[in-house]
């Protein structure tokens, strides 16, 4: 798409990964919430915002926080990561699900993921949990993440944490609006998560949402969320708390996005379909997650085997670069990171070969039309030099 000419040349819009995809509803209904006055933290927008997304995810219960990585904290504590504490983590993951487990001074421990999907390998995890125990290791939690906005497989972690004790927290941060065997993403844990950041499937600017059936548990992270101030008239803390509340502006904002989800997620299924049919003929290719029809497609991620392929990965990333369109490796593993070398971790090599051979292509909602045009024009272009 041309926006302008400089200097005789055509200037194109750079085109990003996953931008946030907002117009005159979420006008509408942030100008509302100011004119309302409810500025501050709470209100009514808030409140709203809390019951229309707690009923469509099909749980009881929700609170509205600052960001994911505060409501991962929030949930961490409620089910009792704290010192002394494991919790199993996914290696393939964003950092924040690993450093959420150290605010709460428990030590995260890393398991590598299946190949297929990017998700928590299920297979590794009896032996593990076994492991711990025997170690005499207290386990808090097992955080299952939605990679990519595609469900863990919760038919066969499930058991397996309800076998050995063991909640489980359910990071659905990439995942607000998929489905898995006809269930929503973030009611299958003990706890769930979203996040709105900027780059998710809908965004509340920055921000972040607990779901759950435990009212309890709620309420809780609720109190903890407000720096645990106690209902009397001056200013009383028994416990430590935090300034994680989500402000009723910004969930005024969150409410016009979610009346769009089910259209924002349908282009990113979209995008995804084409991205499909173009790789679908290319050896040494595959679409990660292809064929999870409940899947909200907010990334699609190409796994690129450069034997096969006579290509590596970041080399289509570079050929788009050089276009003005971004990409992304896959996560780098948390147990490669610096930040986290010293813990423990079962690893296969899995989540290793997709963060070499992986690479997340432009999928966000605004992208169907011309945009999506030159992006899938450069990439069949890139193509047809390799054949």
């Amino acid at each position: 798409m041309v926006d302008q000419y400089c200097g005789g040349r055509p200037a194109t819009r750079r085109i990003h990964l996953s931008p946030p995809d907002v117009g005159p509803a979420e006008e509408a209904l942030v100008v509302a919430a100011m004119r309302s006055g409810w500025v501050a933290p709470a209100g009514p927008d808030l409140d709203a915002f809390e019951r229309e997304l707690a009923e469509r995810v099909g749980c009881g219960h929700a609170v509205g926080v600052s960001s994911g990585t505060a409501a991962l904290h929030l949930a961490l504590l409620a089910v009792g990561a704290g010192p002394g504490t494991a919790v199993v983590v996914p290696t393939l993951t964003f950092v924040a699900t690993a450093n959420a487990v150290t605010y709460t001074g428990a030590e995260p421990v890393f398991v590598d993921c299946d190949p297929a999907t990017g998700n928590l390998d299920v297979d590794l995890l009896p032996d593990l949990l076994d492991d711990l125990r025997r170690r005499g290791r207290r386990i808090a939690a097992v955080v299952a993440v939605d990679i990519n906005g595609s469900c863990a497989d919760y038919a066969r972690l499930l058991p397996v944490c309800a076998a050995a004790g063991v909640p489980v927290v359910e990071d659905s941060a990439q995942a607000l609006g998929s489905t898995y065997q006809g269930r929503q993403a973030g009611s299958f844990g003990r706890v769930g998560i979203f996040s709105f950041n900027g780059n998710k499937i809908m965004t509340t600017s920055s921000g972040g949402m607990l779901v759950s059936e435990d009212a309890g548990l709620i309420a809780r992270a609720r109190r903890l969320s407000t720096q645990a101030r106690e209902p009397v008239a001056h200013y009383e803390h028994c416990d430590v708390g935090y300034n994680y509340r989500l402000s009723n502006v910004l969930a005024a904002l969150g409410r016009a996005q979610l009346r769009r989800l089910d259209g924002m997620i349908e282009r990113r299924r979209a995008m995804r379909e084409h991205y499909a049919k173009v790789f679908a003929p290319v050896p040494g290719t595959r679409i990660l997650g292809d064929g999870d029809t409940g899947s909200n497609c907010w990334l699609t991620s190409v796994v690129v085997d450069p034997v096969t392929a006579g290509w590596r990965a970041r080399d289509l990333g570079e050929h788009l670069a050089a276009h003005d369109i971004e990409t992304r490796p896959m996560f780098k593993p948390m147990h490669r990171q610096p930040a986290h070398l010293h813990r423990c971790a079962v690893v296969t090599g899995a989540a290793d070969r997709l963060f070499a051979d992986g690479i997340s292509l432009p999928s966000g909602s605004t992208l169907p039309g011309v945009d999506a045009d030159r992006v899938l024009g450069l990439v069949e272009e890139f193509l047809g030099r390799h054949r």
